[in-house]
């Protein structure tokens, strides 16, 4: 059993979408990388492709023995480029046709010829736009936004990293759509008459087609197509539609960040779902999902994260989670938190403590991923 742990980066584009998902792989070789993606395949993530950093590794052979799927891209360190066995290795990479991204450019970088590198990430905190990178340049280290917008302006295609949490106003009041949002997860929480709820549905014809389509979307996995809402009722119950009438309040904002926003706050809601299946009650894992999902409310509707919450009449353990971190289910988000990082120290720590393997958090975490990406924010 593979010991080596998977945190992730996303990749935004222009438009601010999560186009890419950054898998950096912390593990003492080559070969236990390998051990760990190979026993990952049934849950890969297939939606968007999936760049894999072998963080301080040098890229070597052992890496051919990985059956990669389509979407995988494999990153090669400007770094190691002269080392003999990255250079014998980008070729039968290239043969076995896995598509390659050159990490951490410069501009002395003298690349090997002939390699059509994909995308091409450059430290952005420490050098500007490299004329003519060999591929799409991606900005990483940005610190927030408005670095986005600068980077995007210089000639960037996108960035890579966790900028988009930071440099949002937070400060305000619900809008008029979010508060209808609200209200209905009021009502569905009180388990309020089917007949009261769909006349608060009826006000908002595109709020209940966005519902049903969540319903309705493939990481749901429903046998039979849901039709209305009082047909969602018969078929999920009350606690189910809670989670989905989550799902779409996290949709709602039209914030330029909110689809990188929505995709993380569903990857952090399935990821706590999954793993919390060991500790928890089965009725009580959507409270889980809503917990990670809600963690990002304040930035997604910019009110503050006690305004949204007051108004839900949430359970005790999600709101002690998200307001002061503490209770039961708050070691599960701060785990869920952990993934998103390029250092690994924060998550093995927490997982040791809660006596969670490597494999299970990765399994969980991809699972996540492929969730969140199987959901089309629009």
């Amino acid at each position: 059993m593979s010991n080596a742990l998977i945190t992730r980066e996303p990749v935004i584009n222009k438009q601010y979408k999560i186009t890419a998902n950054r898998l950096i792989m912390h593990a003492a070789s080559v070969a236990q990388a390998v051990e760990s993606l190979q026993s990952l395949a049934d849950v890969w993530p297939s939606t968007h492709p999936v760049f894999i950093s072998l963080y301080r590794l040098v890229p070597t052979p052992d890496l051919l023995a990985w059956s990669a799927p389509d979407n995988a891209m494999v990153e090669i360190p400007a770094q190691a480029i002269t080392n003999p066995l990255t250079l014998s290795l980008i070729p039968r990479l290239q043969e076995a046709g896995i598509s390659l991204n050159l990490t951490w450019y410069q501009p002395d970088t003298v690349a090997p010829p002939g390699v059509p590198w994909r995308f091409v990430i450059i430290d952005a905190k420490r050098q500007s736009l490299p004329l003519n990178p060999p591929g799409l340049a991606i900005a990483w280290g940005l610190g927030d936004v408005p670095e986005f917008r600068d980077a995007v302006a210089q000639g960037y295609d996108g960035a890579s990293g966790w900028f988009f949490l930071r440099g949002l106003k937070t400060d305000g009041k619900l809008a008029p759509s979010h508060a209808q949002i609200v209200r209905l997860l009021s009502l569905v929480r009180r388990n309020a008459e089917v007949k009261d709820i769909e006349h608060v549905l009826k006000q908002d014809v595109a709020l209940s087609y966005k519902l049903l389509r969540y319903i309705n979307s493939a990481g749901f996995g429903l046998m039979c197509e849901i039709q209305s809402f009082r047909h969602a009722v018969t078929i999920l119950g009350y606690e189910k539609l809670h989670k989905w009438l989550s799902v779409l309040l996290i949709s709602a904002s039209r914030d330029p960040s909110a689809p990188a926003l929505m995709q993380t706050a569903i990857a952090r809601g399935r990821f706590m779902e999954k793993i919390g299946a060991a500790f928890f009650e089965k009725g009580e894992l959507d409270n889980l999902f809503i917990t990670g999902a809600f963690s990002m409310l304040h930035l997604l509707l910019g009110a503050s994260l006690q305004t949204a919450l007051d108004e839900m009449h949430l359970p005790s353990a999600i709101y002690d989670a998200l307001i002061s971190g503490e209770g039961v289910y708050a070691p599960f988000l701060k785990l869920a938190q952990a993934l998103e990082s390029f250092d690994d120290k924060p998550l093995a720590g927490l997982s040791k403590e809660l006596h969670i393997t490597p494999e299970e958090v990765n399994r969980a975490h991809l699972e996540a991923l492929a969730f969140a990406d199987s959901l089309q924010f629009s």
